[in-house]
C-alpha cells in the first residue's frame, strides 16, 4: 500500500495550490470551484492516512515487495451478491436526491427515503436473525 498511500499523500501538494491559484484568478468570488478542490485535498489527506496506518498494521502485500508471486495474492476476495437488486435502489434514490436538488425540495425527501431504504437493505440483506427472508 506504500505506492497508493504516498499517491494520495501526494494529491495535497497538487490540489491545495490549484485550488488557491483557482480562488486568486476567480478573485475569491466562484465559490463552487475552490472550495471544491479544497475538499478535494482533503479527501486525500483522509484517504492517504488511512492507507498509511493500514500499511504499518497489515504489512506489504505481495505486490509491494520486489519477489511476490501472483499465487501469494489467489484465493476469495470478498462476498459479492451478483443477484442482490438493493444496490439499484440504492442508485435509483441517490439519482432521484439528486436531481431534487435541481427540481425542488420535495423531489429530494423522495430520494432521501428511497436512499435509506436502498441502504438499510443492501447491509441487512444477509441478517439471519428474526426478520431473515
Amino acid at each position: 500500500m506504500k505506492i497508493e498511500t504516498w499517491l494520495f499523500l501526494g494529491g495535497i501538494f497538487f490540489f491545495t495550490p490549484v485550488a488557491i491559484v483557482y480562488g486568486i484568478m476567480t478573485n475569491w468570488e466562484e465559490h463552487v470551484g475552490y472550495l471544491a478542490l479544497f475538499m478535494l485535498s482533503g479527501m486525500c489527506i483522509m484517504i492517504g492516512w488511512y492507507l498509511l496506518h493500514t500499511s504499518r498494521r497489515v504489512g506489504p502485500r505481495p505486490e509491494d515487495r520486489l519477489d511476490g508471486e501472483i499465487h501469494e495474492n489467489a484465493g476469495t476476495v470478498g462476498l459479492f451478491s451478483p443477484w442482490s437488486w438493493w444496490p439499484l435502489a440504492l442508485g435509483t434514490g441517490a439519482a432521484i436526491g439528486f436531481a431534487g436538488l435541481a427540481l425542488g425540495f420535495w423531489v429530494l425527501y423522495i430520494g432521501v427515503g428511497l436512499t435509506i431504504v436502498g441502504l438499510v437493505g443492501w447491509v441487512y440483506e444477509y441478517s439471519r436473525g428474526d426478520h431473515a427472508h
